[in-house]
């Protein structure tokens, strides 16, 4: 009967080998299902093999779990099998997690971790037991305990501390400082995780970190996360250089691999081939092939390991981006997906600079390659949350919230570039997909209602505006989130101009003001010292506002280099100088911020320059420069409301203007929480929501602007 049971394991691989996942699966469940007894070893195997084909290939969690369990009441009669035991272990585990029952999958866990203090090979009884650590830590950040999660990460880093294991130490300390970025209790503690990973990548040899592709890549994220979030862009851009020019290299490898193969596959395809030169390049064949599947492989130790999935189809090994050895399944993010999201961290670190043209190139190829991953998890138009099978949510979640990064910066890129209708058009697509998706997006909520704040704003219905800002406010737990919609809304109560609306503006500004400095980075600092100093220059207290107006400009220009908010306040700067009647000052700082609104296309701001301007070149009595600048004005002014004209036609402009909150299609059949809870705690894309402030908001006439009522202006969120 074995040599019947090894029979069908190798129909099983080949059924496997031709895509034809359903024969091999009926090949193995002959097996379980034949009248004639099996020995127990080769029920047991071929139960797990069952298992690991459906949790690759299928949707089918329920049956994969079904076989496990049988399994692990067989190997309970067998004394050894340690092996079979923790295979057994690891992927129950991993289904108990894809059907969120996180309990059950922590009992399952503490029973493995309790099997491999007793195997009989320290080596790998300690690697599994990293492996049972690290899926523990992940299903108690689920719930919430951060503490405990900590500890467990701590305890596998001692692990992998006493096997002299320095990349398995590197996945235990990165994976710690992804929960510490995740909570953010304190700046000290999230400081000294990063300094430890960064001892702790350098103590790796350099050969070793070549080929820990995967390590490398969520290092350098999480860095970058932390400086974000402590608004260090020098140091992120660094950081984000260095991820770019990785994915340029390893994807100019590959597709020179790929040439090569294709040019050997077309001669092989040849018939008048001699027999030593059909040889020799079959062999090549093999070898390039060879080199192609492993590219991002941790080590060749992986063979014979049991490769779980999380619920769609196994990916080639050339496509992951493993973190630690077998018999871990290390992997953070699909390959696709962490390259995607260097794309949207160069978008992130390239935009407040003015590179649109970049940034718009890395929108649109980004967008691209999430539909087309979204639809081989069967995610395509008409697709609603209620009808994605459970096993692919997290997967799904992943990259629907990369779709509404990039959609939100493609917002604020045409926003800033007064591209309108183009900026309608991706607000409303975030709306659809949050309409169809509210569970897995919900934290998009808040961000969308601010969006439209800042879209209301661009068109001048600021009232409209700042109801957005405060209903995004209300939405989000994130302080920070709220403090910068607070600030968004009281430039829009201040663009309103009347004397209840600047009361209205204080109120949200003074409360931030008190405790600016309790905000990690100084991106809420630069927000409210900008809208301070708009509310003191309505109120003509301009001595006070030039002071918070520096400050602010001193700590953009050190701190966030963000070009557009560097020109809104220099162009308030400006104002304030004419107005203290320091035209030579005032004169050379709006040249500047010109030059600056010019390069980012800022056409609002422009035309609040020129109108500055103009009555600076009045006053100086320069009649030629007063004459051209006013036809410059002319033609941006037709522009600017040949734009506005356009984007208030549209279907959709009233539909995101008005004071209704969205309302997503009733597909809330599951309980929320459980059915999006991921498999791994390194899924947390913790980008901070802001980085930094945006354009101002159109002009009002310029014969207000002459009287230096420079609060209208408002600010986009970067």
């Amino acid at each position: 009967m074995e040599s019947v049971a090894e029979g069908l394991w190798g129909l099983a691989d080949v059924q496997e080998s031709r895509g034809e996942i359903g024969k091999a699966v009926k090949c193995l469940e002959a097996i379980c299902q034949c009248s004639t007894s099996f020995l127990p070893i080769i029920d047991i195997k071929t139960r797990l093999r069952i298992a690991t084909l459906l949790l690759n290939h299928t949707h089918n969690v329920n049956q994969a779990k079904f076989h496990l369990e049988r399994a692990q009441l067989l190997l309970k009669s067998i004394p050894s099998c340690f092996d079979l035991k923790c295979r057994a272990y690891t992927l129950l585990s991993q289904c108990y997690h894809l059907v969120g029952a996180i309990p059950q999958q922590k009992n399952i866990l503490n029973k493995a971790l309790d099997l491999a203090t007793h195997g009989d090979d320290e080596l790998s009884a300690t690697l599994w037991s990293c492996n049972f650590t690290s899926q523990l830590a992940n299903a108690l950040i689920i719930e919430g305990e951060y503490h405990n999660a900590i500890s467990a990460l701590d305890h596998g880093y001692a692990s992998a501390t006493h096997i002299c294991s320095p990349e398995l130490q590197m996945f235990f300390v990165s994976s710690t400082l992804h929960v510490h970025l995740m909570q953010w209790e304190d700046v000290s503690v999230v400081a000294s995780a990063v300094n430890r990973c960064s001892q702790v990548w350098e103590s790796i040899e350099p050969d070793k970190r070549e080929k820990c592709l995967g390590l490398f890549f969520y290092n350098e994220l999480l860095q970058i996360f932390y400086q974000l979030k402590t608004c260090d862009y020098k140091s992120a851009a660094h950081h984000v250089d260095k991820l770019d020019a990785a994915v340029k290299a390893d994807m100019q490898q590959i597709q020179e691999l790929t040439e090569e193969l294709d040019v050997i596959n077309q001669r092989l395809s040849r018939s008048d081939l001699r027999n030593t030169e059909r040889l020799a390049l079959s062999e090549k064949q093999t070898l390039l092939q060879e080199q192609l599947n492993s590219m991002s492989r941790f080590g060749s130790s992986g063979t014979g390991f049991i490769e779980p999935s999380y619920g769609y189809a196994r990916r080639a090994s050339g496509d992951k981006l493993e973190l630690a050895p077998p018999p871990f399944d290390g992997e953070w993010l699909p390959k696709s997906a962490v390259y995607v999201l260097v794309d949207l961290l160069v978008i992130i670190v390239s935009r407040p600079k003015g590179s649109f043209k970049e940034a718009g190139n890395r929108i649109q190829s980004g967008l691209q390659t999430i539909t087309e991953e979204l639809a081989k998890l069967g995610i395509t138009d008409g697709v609603k949350e209620v009808d994605l099978q459970h096993s692919v949510i997290w997967m799904a979640g992943v990259y629907l919230m990369l779709m509404m990064q990039f959609l939100e910066n493609k917002v604020a890129v045409d926003l800033t570039r007064a591209e309108f209708v183009e900026a309608q058009q991706a607000l409303v697509l975030m709306r659809d997909w949050f309409s169809r998706f509210p569970t897995i997006l919900q934290a998009s909520e808040s961000i969308i209602e601010m969006l439209r704040g800042q879209y209301a704003h661009s068109v001048h219905c600021f009232s409209d505006a700042a109801f957005h800002f405060l209903e995004a406010a209300k939405m989000t737990g994130s302080k920070s989130l709220q403090a910068m919609c607070q600030i968004y809304a009281a430039v829009s109560y201040i663009c309103i101009g009347d004397a209840e609306s600047s009361t209205m503006a204080l109120d949200l500004i003074g409360p931030i003001y008190g405790v600016v400095d309790s905000f990690v980075g100084v991106r809420e600092k630069t927000g409210v010292l900008f809208a301070y100093g708009l509310l003191l220059m309505k109120q003509h207290n301009l001595q006070e506002a030039r002071i918070r107006l520096a400050t602010g400009l001193q700590i953009t220009h050190n701190n966030l280099g963000d070009l557009q908010l560097v020109s809104q306040y220099l162009t308030v700067l400006g104002s304030l100088a004419l107005a203290l009647r320091d035209t030579r000052q005032a004169k050379e700082i709006l040249k500047s911020s010109l030059t600056l609104a010019k390069k980012l296309y800022d056409i609002p701001t422009q035309i609040w320059i020129l109108s500055v301007l103009a009555a600076l070149f009045k006053d100086l009595g320069e009649k030629g420069s007063e004459m051209e600048n006013s036809e410059f004005k002319k033609k941006k002014v037709e522009d600017l409301q040949k734009r506005l004209a356009d984007v208030r036609s549209s279907v959709h402009h009233l539909e995101l203007v008005e004071r209704i909150k969205l309302e997503p299609y009733k597909v809330r059949e599951v309980d929320a929480r459980q059915k999006i809870a991921g498999p791994s705690l390194r899924v947390g894309l913790d980008i901070p929501e802001s980085v930094g402030l945006s354009a101002p908001g159109p002009a009002r006439p310029s014969s207000r602007l002459s009287d230096f009522d420079t609060a209208r202006r408002g600010k986009r969120r970067l």
